[in-house]
């Protein structure tokens, strides 16, 4: 199987000598770096190459390579060739002068503006774009020295256009085309290479640390999932944060009181100062997830870690002791994907993202960490069904989610190893789509970047207390999409000797016989009614149609672009609604899709959390 070739191959410490999995009789143990984490420790994906070329080959054309990229040198897919994109009045015109790729943007009621694109982020789904304003397009532009302003429009592949920057998450209504923040001083540090020391300033600078691009994770779970980081020299530690700040152009603070005040001014400068040319490496690099390899390149024999090496520095958990590597790997994942994306409030267990204890993710981006919130989130590696160095192959993740999958989850589970196990503890069929793990306890109730639903990386159980109380719909709901609330709780209790507090779910739900998923239509947040469209869709209850057309008044784009698809699959013939034309137009739409919907809700957005900087996508 090729993911655990990559586990085993790459993961447990390849290295040019003694590859991992080879087994040497009475070799030496392995030596493991020193320092990892430092700016002088790193040497560019480069220096990998010679010993690692299957890995660096496949590394070089993957997404994490291409995250970002040079206009002016790689493979771009939006055109550039004179294309416009209107949005509510505001025109972004696409077109290249020479090598030099432009966006001119003009804003109704104001002058216009000329950017020269500097970046290209992004490579999957989509592209999105940064750049410098110029006063003409012959105007020539020297890459990060200076602010790189995100542009507000992005080329979306599955449609082969452009949409509003911002609208892959539960962002709020654009009022139009206006550029965004500075580029290197918000989204960088997990689209790049940056020294690992970098990005924990935000840990050690105390509560609440100012506003950072490199916050790590440990802010965003809970207390019993953190880990503790302690400086151990005072000393070293204060004086590798002058030597960042001196990088940055700025002067260090002389003898800084504590650490934190050093963490803190170290964080006020990169705020300020970081620029392009600062970074290690443009996009993903390998020691972006490896570690700073200067030791390794120098002596192969010498192992890279996902453990921080340094000596004025060290990580341990909350009980004081070493981090397993499946959690030091799962950890390097979420240094990016760990997200809450955008001002949006909610989470799932009917949680508040600003909350003592916010739940998972609705949309993608958080999955490392809402993997992390889960059981298996100590002992099982992201690397156990992702391949890290190249785009997964959608047959291999589809086979993860049938019982062939199961075998990633028995090695922890070997009761459920064979049909009878699995049968007794499901309750479902072992062949079936009901004897799949992955089908069960990764339930597909995300919104993904292609506009479909994707998996729910907290693993835990449809039963579990917190999400039978706290979300909609029901997650048995989704593949029984024809059941009530009571007709599911029933079975549920009955089945796994549950209970569960009926006045909540009543409270939730209005009807205990109504139809979960319709009854998540008419009372759900806008994450779940975005699920109960796209699983009433896929089971073509065409009834429900109008049920669905209604939460086109929501106040959430995204919401709206995954429900208009799940109309179209509904009344199996395309319906062409601007999802972000007024509601009148809106109306008119439907109406000619034959429609009847008397009207569509207030758009008015639930109270949300004052914004942060770099919130949106």
């Amino acid at each position: 199987m090729r993911t655990w070739t990559v586990v085993i191959a790459v993961f447990l410490g390849a290295s040019c000598r003694a590859p991992a999995g080879s087994v040497a009789t009475g070799a030496a143990p392995a030596l493991e770096t020193r320092s990892n984490i430092l700016r002088a420790d790193y040497v560019g994906s480069a220096a990998c190459a010679g010993c690692h070329a299957d890995v660096y080959a496949r590394w070089a054309a993957s997404p994490m390579r291409n995250m970002t990229r040079d206009p002016e040198h790689a493979a771009i897919r939006a055109p550039f060739a004179g294309e416009t994109f209107t949005f509510k009045g505001d025109q972004a015109t696409f077109f290249r002068a020479g090598s030099a790729r432009l966006v001119r943007i003009a804003v109704r009621d104001e002058s216009e503006h000329l950017y020269r694109v500097t970046r290209v982020i992004g490579n999957r789904h989509r592209e999105d774009f940064a750049g410098v304003e110029v006063a003409s397009p012959e105007d020539s532009v020297e890459r990060g020295t200076g602010p790189e302003l995100i542009l507000p429009v992005t080329y979306y592949f599955q449609t082969h256009g452009y949409r509003p920057k911002g609208y892959s998450v539960m962002a709020h209504e654009r009022p139009g085309l206006r550029s965004g923040a500075v580029w290197n001083q918000t989204c960088v540090f997990c689209h790049n290479t940056v020294p690992w020391f970098d990005t924990v300033w935000g840990a050690l600078a105390g509560a609440p640390a100012p506003a950072y691009q490199g916050v790590v994770v440990d802010r965003l779970l809970p207390p019993t999932r953190q880990l503790a980081y302690r400086v151990k020299l005072d000393r070293a530690f204060r004086a590798a944060i002058a030597g960042e700040e001196s990088l940055v152009g700025v002067t260090s603070q002389p003898s800084p009181p504590n650490n934190e005040t050093a963490a803190r001014a170290g964080i006020v400068a990169f705020a300020q100062n970081f620029a392009g040319r600062h970074l290690i490496e443009e996009g993903i690099g390998c020691e972006a997830c490896h570690g700073g390899g200067h030791e390794h390149a120098a002596r192969p024999a010498v192992r890279t870690s996902y453990d921080p090496h340094s000596d004025f520095l060290e990580l341990r958990t909350p009980a004081g002791g070493t981090p397993s590597r499946a959690l030091l790997i799962n950890r390097t994942c979420a240094r990016c994907h760990q997200v809450l994306f955008s001002r949006y409030p909610y989470t799932w267990e009917g949680g508040l993202r600003h909350g003592p204890a916010p739940g998972g993710s609705v949309t993608t981006s958080g999955e490392a960490r809402d993997f992390m919130l889960g059981g298996p989130g100590k002992s099982l590696a992201c690397t156990a069904c992702h391949d890290p160095h190249a785009l997964d192959q959608p047959e291999a993740l589809a086979r993860l989610a049938t019982p062939a999958g199961n075998v990633v989850c028995a090695k922890c589970h070997p009761g459920l190893a064979t049909a009878e196990g699995l049968a007794e503890h499901a309750h479902h069929l072992a062949t079936g789509p009901g004897g799949s793990c992955v089908g069960c306890h990764m339930p597909r109730k995300n919104m993904g970047l292609d506009y479909a639903l994707t998996r729910y990386h907290r693993i835990g159980s449809p039963t579990d207390r917190e999400r039978v109380e706290g979300d909609r719909p029901l997650e048995c709901a989704l593949c029984h999409a024809d059941q009530s609330v009571a007709s599911l709780l029933g079975t549920m209790e009955r089945w796994w000797g549950k209970q569960y507090d009926r006045r909540r779910l009543l409270a939730l739900y209005g009807d205990l016989e109504a139809n979960a998923l319709l009854a998540t239509l008419a009372r759900g947040r806008p994450h779940e009614q975005v699920v109960a469209a796209m699983v009433l869709a896929d089971h073509k209850v065409a009834a429900a149609a109008p049920q669905v057309a209604r939460v086109l008044g929501s106040p959430y784009p995204l919401a709206r672009r995954f429900v208009a698809q799940a109309l179209s699959a509904l009344l199996r013939k395309p319906c062409a609604i601007d999802v972000d034309a007024s509601r009148e137009d809106i109306h008119k739409a439907l109406d000619a899709c034959g429609l009847d919907v008397a009207e569509l809700p207030a758009a008015s957005a639930p109270p949300g959390h004052p914004a942060q900087s770099g919130d949106e996508d």
